[in-house]
């Protein structure tokens, strides 16, 4: 099943790549931060197809158009192009996700970037794997530690505490990054690239696949306020490589 879903995901890969003309073909959707292009669409549309024929008994829930109550055990829980902005001004940081989640337990994780060819991967039990390479998360404590957030810019009323967030992440570390493309962040630290990412709302799209592959990676996810996450609800997520977890409780 994994490398079918791997094998997916690549091919839909190749839709990005090929892209052309990308900004004529853009428009928002709730504000200046909130775009799509025809790939996103064509995009989701191809995992649609691809892996309802895979595994025709799951609902499917993807970031573009209608969101259908999910009433199936098997839920395909895709983002066609996480990190749309990047994508658009060619910043070649973006990602497809999927992830298949089996009553709310996510199963299979795939992230992949297409533009750099790299490719992160995890079935539940099985280990995390960057290109088919074994992945872990590092050993930094929080004093060497490297944090990665988002800004939560589709819902500005987020502004005042992710920033405050972030301060104190940084006063407590040793740096931070802002890149854009949440699956991806959660899968820079599940290979020791970053300690921390943090984002006080998300999408599910934007953290399921990867928080299956940061697990099988020997590292830890929650809310914000400590509970689990739910890979098919929106809520605020903490992505650590473990050791760095338990600053949660200094943060305030």
């Amino acid at each position: 099943m994994l490398q079918q879903l791997i094998d997916i995901v690549r091919r839909a890969g190749e839709l990005i790549c090929n892209a052309r003309d990308i900004e004529k073909d853009t428009h928002e959707k709730t504000g200046a931060s909130d775009l799509v292009t025809k790939y996103d669409v064509a995009v989701q549309a191809f995992l649609k197809k691809e892996l309802l024929a895979l595994v025709p008994e799951a609902d499917f829930l993807g970031e573009e158009g209608e969101h259908d109550t999910l009433t199936k055990p098997w839920v395909f829980v895709v983002d066609p192009i996480d990190g749309t902005t990047n994508f658009v001004r060619n910043m070649f940081y973006s990602n497809i996700a999927v992830a298949l989640v089996h009553e709310g337990s996510v199963e299979y994780g795939v992230v992949y970037n297409p533009f750099t060819d790299e490719l992160f991967s995890a079935k539940r039990g099985g280990g995390a794997y960057l290109n088919g390479r074994p992945i872990h998360v590092s050993d930094h404590d929080m004093a060497h530690a490297i944090t990665m957030c988002g800004s939560t810019i589709y819902d500005r009323s987020y502004t005042d505490r992710s920033f405050a967030l972030m301060r104190q992440l940084y006063d407590l570390g040793l740096d931070f990054r802002r890149f854009g493309s949440a699956e991806l962040d959660v899968c820079y630290v599940a290979c020791g690239r970053v300690e921390v990412f943090f984002e006080c709302r998300l999408n599910p799209w934007d953290f399921a696949a990867g928080s299956l592959i940061l697990t099988e990676a020997g590292g830890s996810i929650t809310r914000l306020d400590g509970s689990p996450i739910d890979p098919c609800c929106a809520g605020s997520v903490w992505a650590t490589n473990g050791i760095c977890h338990e600053v949660l409780s200094l943060l305030h």
